[in-house]
């Protein structure tokens, strides 16, 4: 029986309602960018999926966009997670953040569905979804499946965990599991599609692979700055190989001064219009 002012969400993420799961990676998904959007940006930590600003759409209605109009599946959504934590186990020059988020999950969204999913849209379908030029999403394409060594499969007990730790821990509550330790078991406007929004342009530089991940810290127990790390989902970093770090690249520091650039005409502009 329901308490008050909590739902009952299905045991198994095959049945959740594909909104409420949305909400829920969402919510997560704003927690690391809060976390991860204070750690200093470095010539050697901008990576092809990096905008110059953040996109003016909040992850929230961005996932719902994309679900809108490819009618992504649950487990695609769900494995966007496995994704986050892999490639930042592996790769610490790739920090999900508000300059990366948007980049990284319509990649990760278009990859998964031709690797899991019967049907899918062509690539010009979820360029136009995700406001970056099809060729732009070609490279990330290209990029994502190297970095993730084109492994995109995982079992349904890890999605599982996912999707459990994402209701025990939302922010906003009021969504339980019942007999949550069972729930391992298998279950049984197109013109809006037009409207014009755009990550901002990217500096596509080459990133450098390597390690560094964490759990999100608790609230009041947050280390400085310069000595946070990138904050992952859930991950046993141990079962990863990392690669060595590597210094910053002449496209990165190119890359790098650039962004420096554009954020700081960027302030002024909002200096003169304040």
């Amino acid at each position: 029986m329901e308490s008050p002012g909590r739902v009952e969400l299905p045991a198994a993420f095959e049945d959740v309602d594909v909104d409420v799961l949305v909400q829920l990676i969402a919510d997560m998904m704003e927690r690391l960018m809060a976390h991860n959007d204070q750690i200093p940006l470095s010539p050697e930590s901008l990576t092809r999926f990096h905008s110059r600003t953040a996109p003016g759409i909040s992850i929230l209605d961005y996932l719902r966009r994309i679900v809108r109009f490819t009618k992504a599946e649950r487990i695609c959504l769900l494995i966007t997670l496995h994704y986050i934590d892999q490639i930042s186990a592996r790769m610490p020059a790739f920090v999900f953040s508000s300059l990366t988020c948007h980049r990284f999950v319509i990649s990760a969204i278009c990859v998964s569905s031709k690797c899991l999913c019967d049907t899918f849209c062509s690539n010009s379908v979820y360029a136009k979804v995700g406001g970056i030029p099809v060729a732009e999403l070609n490279v990330l394409e290209r990029e994502f499946l190297r970095i993730i060594h084109w492994k995109l499969t995982c079992t349904r007990e890890v999605l599982q965990e996912y999707y459990v730790n994402l209701v025990r821990t939302f922010s906003k509550g009021g969504y339980v599991i019942p007999d949550a330790q069972s729930s391992s078991g298998l279950s049984s406007s197109d013109s809006d599609m037009d409207t014009e929004f755009s990550p901002t342009s990217s500096p596509a530089p080459t990133p450098q692979p390597s390690m560094q991940a964490m759990h999100p810290p608790r609230s009041g127990n947050v280390p400085p700055a310069s000595r946070r790390e990138p904050s992952t989902v859930l991950i046993d970093t141990a079962t990863l190989a990392p690669e060595a770090p590597q210094p910053p690249t002449l496209e990165q520091n190119m890359a790098f001064a650039a962004l420096q650039q554009a954020q700081e005409l960027e302030s002024e502009t909002d200096m003169d219009t304040s």
